[in-house]
């Protein structure tokens, strides 16, 4: 790089000289030789200085005057959209020079008092216009006046940049030229600070207009909403939104949706079966409030910060001041007719207001419990209450799954409320669900035990809302012990996994009964192996193939004795079996439970033979025609010993049944003690082996009275407990505070009188005893 030295000092009055810039510019070569030339010398650097006038320069006296009216002229011109004869750069000059001379604050001034003039003559031909003038005609005018302020506004911020980048940034308290043009905007268009609430002000006529024209818009009229986003953006750019406008408008907007919400529900009528008017009434309040948003979203004209407090007083207006009224006059109807859109709508909307779920959660297990008594107070409807009470609960969850976004207070509603009204009436649902799984785990029901094990799953559920456990356990006990002995259960895997489900839900103790009966049935199949293992023993037995079940006693359920004289050919099989146990178990007691037995017998008719699976009632039965053709009904209760309910029975389906092997005489329905039964040689099947059904006597109120009471004494003990725990806590206690407070802490239902004599029995006991000169309290003994 080669470093060039300024020959020739430059000033002010002593230019440098023509000649030599010439011959530099005309003779670059000369140039470049020169500087070659020298290169071993370098000359010493010279000083630039610059000197200023000697005189200073002066303006006329009239620039300052001229130049200010030039610019207000300008001003006036722009405002009333003319023409100028100087162009704006000319103006910009105008402005700079006298900035420069010091006169920027009388530019300022001028150009206040300019604009101050012209904006208060544009609002004026506003105000002048008639108040019959419509609304969107005069919010036209209004419009169109601040735009052209706003474009005039925007050209003489322009010309006046300079002073707006000098004097205004150096002064403080001096706002800037738009800043200062919307200031005087402001003045002229709110009057004065006096009449900002003054009902007859232009600021409150202009307001009342926009008002008007939304609430055309709200009621669906078509409308100019460019203007409103306009003159809108008017109030924010003058900062007058808040007060002048917001607070109206919020006003206005209440008041609005008051009216409308009063008059959809006043048109929806009194009653509960209004769920289509409430699901119309909350699709409307949706699209309200989605109106209301996109009125404050981008595309909208009011101010993103209104939305908020807008969307709320429509909430608050449409939802939560009728949220009492809704519920009432709809839910039942929305969920009865499975309205799962309008339910969806509903917790959406309720869930913005306060309380709105726990209202719908209130009526949600009101109705579950209605429709659920209904169900379960309905005697009629004992046959499917269970299936009725599995349907419901799992409808019930699918729409929480659905309308009610899976919620976990609604799922918890379902399970308190399901609690509530299915112990309404005592031990019956209970009683029911073991019968119903009796059922589900009979052969012949054409399910797979994937199916199985879902409907085991849904009667758990029930199950589990039971007080009176031990009400199921009895029942669900006597069937487990007919299914296992009389080899009616579809699937052990079934059995056991009920089983299984039960204990994890109530212990081990809740099934330790269940789970011997199990190992009965395992124990006699190894006994009746090893029976069949002797030779000697089959002999004695025959070509007849005997298969007995060994029962722990207290382990099964206890069955009352069935008198029955056993035909000769089976009491010498049941004394091969006997001996044979005895001798592997020797000091046990062996009882037969003769209601349990069933046999195989074969029949010969004119035909066929065929094979009857038969009770052993009806074997002993029907062996006595082997001797005799025809017997009266006092020779076979003779021979049979059997009581006369059991053998009417026995004989009814015999003979009067769909499988007709004995015929009766007279003919009928009925067993009578005057008729003569006769084998029917006739009788024809196309099946070979024919199941012939007892006649199942249905249960009688005392027969499910005396259940009931066996159920409380496996209850006395608990109840016993229960009282000691209360009285040693409280040490003396009257009779009906005490029996106030068992019902309390005893899950399952019980009577009065019940807990008096288990009262009884502690003071007996000495447990407890009387007050003295007080019969009616009680104290404990410690």
């Amino acid at each position: 790089m080669q470093t060039v030295n300024i020959q020739e000092q430059i000033g002010f009055g002593n230019p440098t000289p023509k000649r030599k810039l010439e011959q530099c510019a005309t003779n670059p070569a000369a140039s470049m030789m020169s500087s070659t030339a020298f290169s071993d010398a370098a000359p010493a650097p010279k000083k630039l200085s610059i000197k200023g006038f000697k005189v200073k320069p002066k303006v006329s006296e009239s620039f300052v005057s001229d130049s200010l009216s030039l610019l207000e002229a300008a001003v006036r011109s722009i405002r009333r959209q003319s023409g100028h004869r100087l162009s704006l750069e000319e103006l910009y000059k105008a402005c700079e020079h006298l900035c420069l001379h010091g006169s920027a604050s009388k530019v300022y001034s001028m150009l206040h008092s300019t604009c101050k003039d012209n904006t208060e003559a544009l609002m004026a031909r506003v105000r002048s216009l008639p108040t019959s003038t419509p609304n969107v005609e005069f919010l036209e005018a209004l419009n169109n006046e601040w735009l052209q302020f706003c474009r005039s506004q925007i050209m003489i911020r322009s010309i006046f940049l300079y002073l707006d980048r000098t004097y205004v940034i150096q002064t403080q308290g001096v706002k800037s030229i738009w800043d200062m043009g919307l200031d005087v905007f402001r003045l002229a268009f709110l009057e004065n600070d006096a009449m900002l609430d003054d009902s007859n002000s232009f600021k409150t006529r202009v307001v009342d207009a926009l008002l008007s024209v939304i609430e055309c818009e709200r009621t669906g009229q078509q409308t100019p909403t460019y203007l409103l986003k306009s003159l809108i953006s008017m109030f924010l750019e003058l900062g007058t939104y808040l007060t002048a406008f917001e607070t109206r408008f919020l006003g206005v907007t209440e008041s609005f949706y008051v009216s409308e919400g009063a008059r959809w529900i006043a048109d929806m009528g009194e009653g509960s079966l209004n769920g289509l008017a409430v699901g119309t009434y909350l699709a409307h309040a949706e699209k309200r409030i989605d109106e209301e948003k996109m009125r404050c979203g981008m595309t909208g004209y009011l101010s993103l910060a209104t939305r908020k407090s807008l969307v709320a007083i429509v909430e608050r207006i449409l939802i939560e001041t009728h949220i009492e009224s809704l519920l009432r006059k709809g839910f039942d109807d929305l969920i009865q007719n499975d309205r799962v859109e309008d339910l969806t709508r509903m917790y959406t909307l309720f869930s913005r207001a306060p309380n709105g779920l726990v209202n719908i959660r209130k009526y949600f297990g009101d109705y579950i419990a209605k429709v659920g008594l209904s169900i379960v107070n309905d005697v009629n409807r004992d046959p499917t209450m269970i299936l009725d009470l599995i349907a419901f609960k799992k409808r019930m969850e699918n729409l929480t799954n659905t309308a009610f976004a899976s919620s976990k207070e609604f799922m918890q509603v379902i399970r308190e409320s399901f609690e509530k009204f299915i112990n309404k009436r005592h031990n019956k649902p209970a009683e029911l669900i073991a019968k119903h799984v009796d059922s589900l785990m009979k052969t012949g029901k054409g399910i797979t035990e994937t199916e199985t094990e879902e409907v085991l799953d849904q009667c758990l559920a029930l199950f589990r809302f039971i007080h009176g456990k031990d009400v199921f356990e009895a029942f669900y006990k006597k069937d487990l012990a007919k299914r296992l002995l009389l080899g009616k259960s579809s699937s052990v895997d079934s059995e056991k996994s009920m089983l299984s489900k039960l204990k994890i839900e109530c212990g081990a103790a809740f099934t330790s009964k269940l789970e011997n009966m199990f190992k009965d049935i395992e124990t006699s199949k190894d006994f009746v192996t090893s029976f069949r293992e002797s030779p000697r023993l089959m002999t004695q037995l025959g070509s007849v193939e005997v298969y007995v079940n060994f029962l722990t006693a207290g382990m099964w359920p206890t069955y009352p004795p069935a008198p029955l004289t056993i035909p000769a050919e089976l009491e010498r099989l049941q004394t091969v079996y006997k001996d044979f146990y005895m001798s592997k178990h020797n000091g046990r007691r062996i009882t037969w439970q003769n209601q349990l037995g069933h046999c195989v017998l074969k029949a010969s008719f004119k035909k066929a033979t065929k094979e009857l699976s038969v009770s052993l009632f009806q074997s002993a039965v029907l062996l006595l025609f082997n001797e005799k053709s025809n017997l009266s009904y006092s020779e076979i209760l003779a021979a049979t010993n059997m009581e006369p309910k059991e053998l009417e029975r026995t004989l009814q389906s015999l003979a009067c049944g769909k499988l007709r092997v004995l015929t009766k005489e007279p003919k009928g329905r009925d067993v009578h003690s005057t008729d003569t039964f006769l084998f029917n040689h006739a009788f024809e099947n196309p099946l070979f082996r024919i199941k012939i059904n007892s006649i199942q006597m249905k249960e009688t109120v005392e027969e499910n009275k005396e259940t009931t009471e066996k159920v409380f004494a496996d209850r006395q003990y608990q109840v016993d407990a229960a009282i000691v725990r209360i009285m040693k806590a409280r040490k003396k206690l009257s009779h009906t505070l005490l029996i106030a407070e068992l019902f309390e802490q005893l899950k399952f239902p019980i009577k009065a009188p019940d807990l008096k004599k288990r009262i009884e029995s502690l003071i007996d006991r000495e447990y407890l005893e009387r007050e003295s000169g007080e019969s009616a309290a009680y104290v404990y003994l410690a």
